[in-house]
């Protein structure tokens, strides 16, 4: 089959490699579709992920497609049923699942190659993190299943409230995915964004304001004059992955309120934060890490009552073969938000 190997920084490769054989319990998936997101970018960027993908390895991880083959003792599923599989899934029986944080399982199995014609599915998310994708959902919205996952849970740790004032600082598709999904909940949604593209993606998916950061002296201040009597945001969340951005977030939120530092930075990276503001403002600093069992059914739930739908995510189509220029093209910070990357053409 055709996959993209990721052989280090800024270097994938398109190879002929063979198709994975399934063993017991496990499934193989011929890929319609795989998305590009800011992971895999960073991923590309850097040449690995400390948690998720070391080098030499198949590459991507989000996805959506049809059953070709399903392994001795697999139940509920067979040949030919169009399915979503994640890219990871936990033990069910360490210290941290039985505390309902399997995002942080002592074992978490992670599984990547959806940038490739066929993907193996290892039999533990089989189990627990693969579903079956009715006909009236497309391969593209599915595949949007994981990050929506991961944002519906980061959103729900930090406690947001009917009526709250979120500002969410990133117009990239996890930031347009946090200011839609808040809207939705019924909070007053203030957007940080960069380029022209993001601004306008971010109303387009409910931003009640946008501070677009070129255009203004202080990004800090222009947020909080749009918060009442200027006190700041009950909850903001970081979703860019930069040491200045965290820092913004301590001084955009109000006295008691919560940030939620989303964006991992890179490994090694130190912040400076104002105690004296920390404690005596008690603000709570939260940070949420990948998505759980719950959140992706919750997922995929909201994406079949269309009420997240793919077309305001996904703004190109290219075939696997011209994943290399793609991930370059991203790197530009173009106006793209996802593109479906096709196996086979």
């Amino acid at each position: 089959m055709t996959a993209a190997v990721l052989y280090g920084k800024e270097d994938v490769k398109i190879e002929r490699v063979p198709i994975p054989r399934v063993g017991h319990g496990e499934a193989l998936i011929k890929v319609q579709v795989a998305l590009t997101c800011g992971t895999d970018l960073k991923v590309y960027q850097r040449g690995y992920h400390a948690r998720m993908i070391v080098p030499p390895a198949l590459f991507g991880h989000e996805l959506a497609g049809v059953i070709e083959e399903v392994g001795a003792g697999v139940k509920g599923f067979r040949s030919g049923m169009r399915v979503v599989a994640l890219n990871s899934a936990p033990c069910q029986m360490c210290f941290y699942c039985s505390k309902h944080q399997e995002n942080l399982c002592e074992d978490l199995l992670f599984n990547n190659g959806a940038y490739a014609e066929y993907i193996k599915i290892p039999r533990r998310i089989v189990e627990s993190n693969m579903l079956a994708v009715p006909s009236n959902v497309s391969y593209e919205e599915a595949a949007m299943v994981e990050p929506l996952a991961c944002v519906l849970r980061g959103l729900h740790e930090t406690n947001v409230e009917i009526g709250d004032t979120v500002v969410v600082i990133g117009g990239g598709p996890i930031g347009l995915m946090f200011i839609q999904v808040a809207k939705l909940t019924g909070c007053n949604v203030i957007a940080v964004a960069k380029r022209d593209s993001q601004v306008s993606a971010a109303k387009r998916l409910g931003a009640d304001d946008v501070v677009q950061i070129t255009q203004v002296q202080d990004a800090v201040d222009a947020v909080r004059a749009l918060t009442p009597d200027r006190r700041g945001a009950d909850v903001v969340i970081e979703a860019v992955g930069r040491p200045e951005a965290w820092e913004w977030a301590i001084d955009m939120v109000r006295k008691g309120g919560t940030v939620n530092f989303f964006g991992g930075c890179a490994s090694g990276t130190k912040v400076a934060l104002d105690t004296n503001r920390l404690h005596y403002s008690e603000i709570s600093l939260k940070a949420t890490f990948h998505h759980t069992p719950e959140t992706v059914r919750k997922a995929f739930a909201l994406i079949a009552e269309r009420k997240i739908r793919g077309a305001d995510y996904i703004t190109g189509e290219a075939p696997l073969s011209r994943l290399q220029q793609v991930l370059r093209h991203m790197l530009n910070r173009n106006g793209d938000i996802k593109t479906a990357i096709i196996p086979g053409h």
